[in-house]
Formats: structure tokens, sequence, C-alpha cells
């Protein structure tokens, strides 16, 4: 096996029990909030598709594993003039955690504003190692591409979007459109011939493989930095890779910072994120990388947000991130059909 560059996380030694049990209850804390925050918003009047000229199509298969896993939900406008701009969106939750159910407000909130949305389930770790996230992510792009028009889409504006780990996955299935590469996932969707308009990556982790990375530039608190480093034990456990750059989809970031040109024209990058978000920096990187490849990206920095804060659309710069990102949509799709 070729050494790799960074220590990475089936390379460090266990931890003491104390550290153990700390990270252990931390993520539990952690999980269950933003399962019962998904569960409870769910139960609210408001959130009933019907309210917003909305209908849903659960549970279609992308896959024929007949698994869970290989699901997604179709949301779409009861009404519409004409063909619909597409979003796959891809959930976050550390590649651990959450589903399509859990970000049901995703799909509403672009649906409602004329989007026909994919909101897909993935395998997830520790159960399902990298690469079965992105690999999920690739089948479900491809599947998008055949299928969108059977639904009212249009394909030529086409958006990929997901927040913090779907940000990452996001990103990595948008780089496996315009960059020309052997893992067998990245041609599945090379191969497609389908670039996106637009990526909406929002506070993204960008480059699982190097969690160290946050305690070389500021000093985190011990259970911030638990939870980035238990995202990357779970994303490779009992992961075996024999090149550094089989870890370019773990870390789409630094196959951007590289610095090599794609094949095809980048998308355009909507990459939002609050300034107390310990993952800022992955977005601003992001950002930088994105320019150099002379793609366009508008990263936006909410004052005082922390991470994936455009969730909870009661806050004022969670609104304005929305309606940053719609204006952003329209310029590079045009507007949705009424």
């Amino acid at each position: 096996m070729i050494e790799l560059q960074a220590q990475l996380p089936w390379q460090r030694p266990p931890l003491p029990f104390p550290a153990s049990l700390r990270r252990r209850v931390g993520a539990a804390l952690v999980d269950n909030f933003f399962l019962q925050t998904a569960r409870l918003g769910r139960m609210l009047p408001v959130a009933h598709p019907r309210l917003h000229g909305v209908e849903v199509l659960r549970d279609q298969p992308y896959s024929d594993s007949g698994a869970d896993h290989h699901l997604l939900d179709v949301w779409r406008p009861k009404a519409s003039s004409g063909p619909l701009p597409v979003v796959l969106y891809i959930h976050g939750g550390g590649f651990r955690v959450l589903s399509k159910d859990t970000h049901w407000i995703f799909g509403l909130a672009f649906a409602r504003r004329g989007y026909l949305v994919f909101n897909i389930n993935y395998r997830l770790a520790p159960a399902h190692p990298y690469p079965a996230a992105i690999s999920d992510a690739a089948l479900a792009y491809e599947w998008v591409t055949r299928n969108a028009h059977r639904f009212g889409g249009d394909l030529s504006r086409l958006v990929v979007a997901g927040e913090s780990a779907g940000a990452n996955l996001a990103t990595g299935v948008a780089l496996a459109s315009v960059f020309r590469r052997e893992e067998p996932f990245a041609k599945r969707v090379f191969d497609t011939g389908v670039v996106p308009r637009a990526v909406f990556a929002a506070c993204g982790i960008l480059q699982v493989s190097d969690p160290e990375r946050f305690l070389r530039r500021k000093r985190l608190r011990p259970w911030v930095h638990d939870r980035l480093a238990e995202v990357a034990d779970a994303y490779f456990h009992r992961c075996e890779l024999r090149h550094p750059r089989e870890l370019d989809f773990a870390d789409p970031l630094v196959l951007l910072e590289r610095g090599i040109p794609p094949e095809r024209p980048l998308p355009a990058f909507f990459a939002p994120c609050g300034t107390r978000d310990p993952l800022l920096d992955d977005t601003r990187r992001l950002a930088a990388a994105v320019e150099r490849l002379g793609g366009k990206v508008r990263a936006r920095y909410y004052p005082g947000e922390l991470h994936a804060f455009h969730a909870f659309l009661f806050r004022r710069n969670a609104r304005a991130c929305w309606r940053e990102l719609f204006d952003f949509l329209n310029e590079h799709l045009g507007a949705p059909p009424r």
C-alpha cells in the first residue's frame, strides 16, 4: 500500500476511554437534536406541501437494489406553465446520519419557488464507508439525467445542491461531470454528458481526510473537534486506499486546488457559510479555487451564524441566504415558469 500524505483516521491509534466516551455522547446528542428538530418541524401545519401548491412523490427508486438508501422523493409545484428547472438535493449529516425525510424542508423550499426537486437517500457510514456515498450520489445523478423529463424537468437548467456533507457530495458530483476520471462512479457521471448549470454548496466539509487542519489554523473547543474527527473516522471506517488521489472525491477541495483545468467548464457555485461555522475556511478555499480555474462563484458569509443556519428559516440571515440563492439561480438558469 502506498503511504498516504495525510495521517488518515484508520491509521490513528484508538482514543483513550474518556475521550472515546465524550465523543460518543456528543455525537448522540447532536444527532438527536437534528433528528428531533426535523421531526417537530414536519409536524407544523405550515410545513404541509399542499399549503404551498406542492406535491410529493415519495420513495422513488433510483437503483434496483430494493434498499431504502436508494430511494428519492420528488417535490414539484402542482401548477406550472412549462418545463421546470431541476434540483438534485443531497442531504448532510456527516455521512453518518439523517436522510431525505429529515431534509424535507429543502425539497419544499425549492419546489414552492418553481423547481423540480429530487431529494435522495444514500448509504451511510460507518456501515458503508467511502466511496459508498459519492457512488450513490453519482448513481442518482445518472438516474436524474435519464428520468427528469418524466416529471416535467428541464435538464438544461440542472442544479446540484447540498449542505455540509451533502455539499461535499454535490461538489464531488459536479466535478465528476467536468473532469475525466477513472473511478467507475465518476465515469458514470461524466458519460452522461450533462454538466449542472449551478452548484449550491452550503457550509461544506470539503476535505474530509484531514480534520486536524482546523486545529492548525485556530483553537477549537474539544466537542467541535470531536464532531469533525468523527466524520472522518466514520467515512473512512475500514477503508483501504492505495494512492492519495483515491481521496479526491472525499476531498473535492484538494482536487480543485491542484489547479488542473477540467475537460469541461465548471458550473457556477453559490457557497454560503456562517462566520461562526468551524467549516468556514473550506468555503473560502472553495471560492478561491473555483476562481483560479476561471469559474464563476458567489461566496456569501453571514455574520454570527453557525453551521447550517440556513435550515432555520425563522432566522433573518437564513431568509437572506435563500433570497440570494434564488437571485443567483435566476441569473444562471433563468426564472422558473409560473
